[in-house]
């Protein structure tokens, strides 16, 4: 049985943002590209036409990781996964892979049909659960990957 549970991130609560905001700030490497303002931004985002989605894993009362959906507003039935991460202390206990699968299941519940779009420096995690690269599709020793479902 895991030592966590998976949520959705309940973005009315300001402690809540709070955390996933400092797990985001401390694991991502680019401050001046992921400030705290802009995470919080982002976790609070809420459009009529594109949503956002966000997961949580949580151990023992805290916040050990964080992941995000949303609609790609610039293509149909495109959905991409971001701002995800888990904390440093926490890896390595398939943390990561479990907010994975809940992106794709909660994906696969609300939506017929589409891909599902990621970059990511690790593709293996992704190839595993049926994402393919994308020819041509590495910058910066990021893999661009996509999935399809429905």
């Amino acid at each position: 049985m895991p030592k966590f549970r998976i949520e959705h991130l309940d973005a009315s609560s300001p402690v809540l943002l709070k955390a996933c905001v400092t797990l985001l700030v401390n694991a991502f490497a680019k401050p001046e590209r992921y400030s705290a303002k802009r995470l919080n931004d982002e976790l609070q985002g809420d459009s009529s036409l594109f949503y956002r989605q966000f997961f949580v894993a949580v151990a023992n009362g805290e916040i050990v990781g964080v992941s995000g959906v949303k609609a790609a507003d610039w293509a149909s039935n495109t959905h991409i996964f971001y701002l995800s991460a888990v904390a440093a202390e926490h890896r390595g206990q398939g943390i990561g892979r479990a907010l994975l699968e809940a992106r794709i299941k909660w994906l696969e519940s609300n939506f017929k049909a589409g891909r599902i779009l990621v970059s990511s420096a690790k593709p293996k995690r992704f190839k595993d659960l049926g994402f393919v690269g994308i020819r041509k599709g590495i910058v910066e020793g990021r893999h661009l990957m996509m999935r399809r479902f429905g």
